[in-house]
């Protein structure tokens, strides 16, 4: 019998056939609004503007679920962008795509290769490399939400074609834009210790991976931005409770430098929490992600946590990003790297008896 994984994977690889947070910014369309966001220092394209830089980009949403159906909105409402088509094999999906946007819409992503200029891959994880790979292949830029693939080795295929292709290829960390707003990544100097907490109740979303690549990846991926060095010792505990993977995790990183990180993610609480701690050797910065409130007790100054739209504010990235020859916010390298720890939590909280069954380690035994 197949897992639900193999199911998604052959459902989005063989069915045929198949505005930002601050609502002006996207109203308005500027792109030079979310310059704060790309990175003019390391070009794509030498840096230099590409031939989209004024023309209309045409855009397609691969996946209109729970996250696709938001970037088809943040598409439709930026300046200069065209939201050309949605893909998804989901006739009800498709048909509410079409309502809402009045475009067209297919069951088979591959109808829309070579047609469109950049793209939102916001299928299953267990899909993401083999459609990541063929949009690129196509020449279009690719915007994934994560984790950027479920393998080191597809990740590092995926990093070298967008760079040999000298394509924009970034994946969805939202939360990174919030730290970005705030200030936090400014600090010279890194906290002693991080802690991380994204719990919620069970949606049945994202349970083709575990907690860790559906959840705390994203606590992963900025941990690793306070936290520069090598992870030299990585301990874990989960549990499954309603899929097929690990639904709570609860993860202990050492670093090299003497810092350390604790991290935790259930998709089966109670409540919905969302929060970081950095502590430093003068006092501890609190974020609680849900009311975006901040306790600051160190000298360091930081602004208002005031983007209201994540999401809105990863896409306007990305199409500035495109329009400019620019690499985004998000590098796939750091993508890479924050998918890189989540594997190696995954295989630190399985059970003795469970790591000759697990694909990965059964892969290498």
């Amino acid at each position: 019998m197949r897992t639900r994984a193999q199911q998604h994977e052959i459902f989005y690889e063989s069915h045929l056939p198949a505005g930002c947070g601050a609502k002006a910014l996207v109203k308005h369309g500027n792109s030079d609004l979310f310059q704060p966001f790309i990175r003019p220092g390391s070009a794509v394209e030498g840096g230099h503007p590409t031939p989209f830089a004024r023309r209309s980009l045409r855009a397609a949403v691969i996946g209109a679920g729970a996250f696709g159906r938001h970037h088809a909105v943040k598409y439709a409402a930026l300046a200069g962008v065209e939201l050309a088509a949605v893909a998804d094999p989901s006739l009800e999906a498709r048909a509410a795509a079409m309502a809402r946007h009045g475009v067209p819409t297919v069951a088979d992503w591959r109808d829309l290769l070579g047609k469109v200029d950049l793209v939102s891959v916001c299928s299953p994880a267990v899909t993401h490399g083999p459609i990541v790979r063929a949009f690129l292949e196509a020449g279009a830029h690719v915007l994934v939400e994560k984790p950027i693939a479920t393998d080191l080795a597809e990740a590092d295929a995926l990093i070298a074609l967008a760079e040999s292709r000298k394509l924009v290829l970034t994946v969805g960390h939202q939360e990174r834009f919030v730290f970005a707003r705030s200030g936090l990544l400014d600090f010279a100097d890194m906290p002693l210790e991080v802690e991380c907490w994204r719990a919620g109740p069970w949606t049945g979303r994202g349970d083709d991976v575990s907690v860790v690549l559906d959840l705390m990846i994203h606590d992963l991926d900025l941990v690793h931005q306070l936290i520069p060095g090598r992870v030299m010792d990585v301990r874990a505990t989960g549990m499954s409770l309603k899929s097929a993977h690990a639904d709570e995790v609860e993860a202990l990183l050492q670093f090299e430098n003497g810092a350390r990180a604790r991290l935790l993610a259930s998709r089966v609480a109670d409540v919905r929490r969302r929060g970081l701690r950095a502590i430093y050797a003068d006092g501890t910065i609190e974020i609680d992600f849900i009311t975006r409130s901040v306790s600051n007790t160190t000298p360091r100054s930081l602004n208002s946590l005031d983007l209201e739209d994540p999401l809105g504010a990863s896409v306007g990235s990305f199409v500035a990003a495109v329009r400019a020859g620019s690499a985004s916010l998000v590098r796939p390298e750091e993508a890479r790297q924050a998918l890189e720890m989540a594997l190696a939590i995954e295989e630190a909280a399985l059970p003795a008896s469970a790591l000759l069954t697990h694909p990965r380690m059964a892969a290498r035994a």
